[in-house]
């Protein structure tokens, strides 16, 4: 009365269930297990990928830090040429200019010494001319022959009367 009320065989339904349980342990055997460790082996996969992802992002960032010590050092290092090229560069003009006032001041003196030369010179000329024309008008006014001795006796008295004309 069971059975005819809902319509469900015993045998048929045990029947089923050991069919479902049995297809149930196949299916775990071959089925289920490889795909879990399928599933265990992607996510491996992904895990190590985070993993190495990491890592490079570590030594990118290790390298960044890397190249911008670099980047200072080079900066440093090339801050530093041009404070050297700039002193070198300094001292190099303090040279010259020190060199050209030297060359100026020795030229300035030769110039110096070159007008005093030609100034004793022209007195030294005129000085001699001056005593020429004296003996001569000493010779008429006394009107005779002066000798040599006459003549630089008066000479010398002359020049000390005028004295040294500098």
């Amino acid at each position: 009365m069971f059975e005819s009320f809902i319509g469900i065989d015993f045998w048929t339904a045990l029947f089923i269930l050991l069919n479902t349980l049995a297809i149930f342990l196949v299916a775990r055997k071959y089925l289920i297990g490889p795909v879990r460790k399928l599933i265990e082996a992607r996510q491996k996969e992904i895990d190590d990928m985070y993993e190495n992802a990491g890592n490079a992002r570590e030594e990118a960032m290790a390298m960044k830090e890397e190249y911008l010590k670099k980047l200072n050092d080079a900066q440093m290092t090339s801050d530093k040429i041009v404070k050297d090229a700039v002193a070198r560069g300094q001292k190099r003009e303090e040279e010259i200019v020190e060199k050209a006032k030297n060359e100026a001041g020795q030229i300035l003196q030769k110039a110096q010494d070159d007008i005093r030369l030609e100034k004793k010179k022209a007195v030294n000329e005129a000085k001699n001319e001056i005593s020429d024309m004296a003996l001569e008008i000493a010779g008429k006014v006394v009107g005779r022959q002066l000798s040599a001795a006459d003549k630089a006796e008066m000479i010398d008295h002359f020049i000390d009367e005028l004295g040294d004309i500098k």
